[in-house]
């Protein structure tokens, strides 16, 4: 079976939504907020405060998080939008922290698949 690919949530008024009517958990290093969007695929968007750092560390940050997400995007359940904001703290960590961290949060939210 074939997973649909998951798009990008990138309108800021889907944003807003997500963050008003979305649940959200955290841990250290990230936030993640999740609501169904009634579609078969999942929309995933990354946000990075100007507080974190740099345009560098931001853009290195977010490249951290989308990819730890393509790679376990088969274990989350379809039909979500889905948006992770960093914390400072993710300033300078590894992709295995990020990765374990994102992938704690899916359990928390209950997304990830049995």
């Amino acid at each position: 079976m074939k997973y649909p690919h998951s798009e990008s949530l990138k309108k800021n008024r889907d944003f807003q939504l997500l963050y008003k009517e979305g649940k959200s958990r955290a841990n250290r290093y990230l936030v993640l907020y999740v609501k169904e969007n009634g579609m078969e695929k999942n929309r995933f968007g990354v946000s990075v405060s100007k507080k974190v750092g740099n345009s560098v560390v931001r853009h290195r940050i977010t490249r951290l998080i989308r990819e730890s997400y393509r790679l376990h995007e088969d274990m989350f359940n379809s039909g979500l939008d889905m948006a992770v904001i960093a914390r400072v703290s993710a300033k300078g960590k590894s992709m295995d922290e990020i990765s374990s961290a994102l992938l704690h949060l899916g359990k928390l939210q209950g997304v990830i698949k049995k």
